[in-house]
């Protein structure tokens, strides 16, 4: 019973902070979600899944 609730708290701990950052951050976007701005996609070479960037291309979102 005592991990249940550990993990319980943990896991409000969690939505808590992601919650405080949404409300921080200017139109709650997240920095880093683009393949521009993520060092192991512009490693591989891979597109972006959220816009379809290419790692040396600006994000399509903005």
């Amino acid at each position: 019973m005592y991990v249940i609730l550990l993990s319980i708290f943990l896991l409000a701990i969690a939505f808590a902070g992601i919650a405080v950052k949404i409300l921080i951050k200017k139109d709650g976007k997240f920095a880093g979600t683009c393949a521009s701005n993520n060092p192991m996609i512009q490693e591989k070479g891979g597109n972006c899944g959220l816009c379809g960037a290419k790692p040396d291309e600006q994000c399509l979102n903005d």
